[in-house]
């Protein structure tokens, strides 16, 4: 058994390359091989949100505080909520990031063959507006 205790490892920064507006992570876990998965806090201030992205074995959010925003490369734009569990399939294209209010989630991926994201351009105002 391992216990990783609150506050234990310092927040992150969200880099500028992968994010738009101010992001913070916080680490909670990455099982040990053989296992794959990790999860981290993720905390969106109003409007900030991921660039586009995948993930090889796919990614469930779970809405934890606030009103966010997801969306898959070719849908609409979806409000999220706290308890709203999401998944996203593996290779499936996609963003998510808060609304008007800051918006907090718990992200749980797997790797595969090391890496768990596969980063790509920004969404745009457009996209985030819901207009493309």
């Amino acid at each position: 058994m391992d216990i990783r205790r609150v506050g234990t490892e310092p927040s992150v920064k969200g880099p500028a390359d992968w994010f738009t507006g101010t992001v913070r992570f916080d680490p909670l876990f990455e099982a040990p091989e053989p296992a794959r998965v990790a999860g981290v806090s993720v905390t969106f201030e109003p409007g900030a949100r991921t660039a586009w992205h995948t993930h090889p074995l796919g990614q469930t959010l779970i809405v934890t505080a606030g009103c966010g925003r997801a969306q898959r490369w070719g849908g609409p734009v979806e409000e999220i909520r706290p308890g709203d569990a999401i998944w996203f399939s593996p290779g499936e294209k996609h963003w998510h990031g808060a609304a008007a209010t800051a918006m907090t989630h718990l992200a749980i991926q797997e790797k595969l063959d090391g890496k768990m994201v596969d980063w790509m351009e920004p969404v745009s105002d457009a996209q985030y507006e819901g207009s493309r």
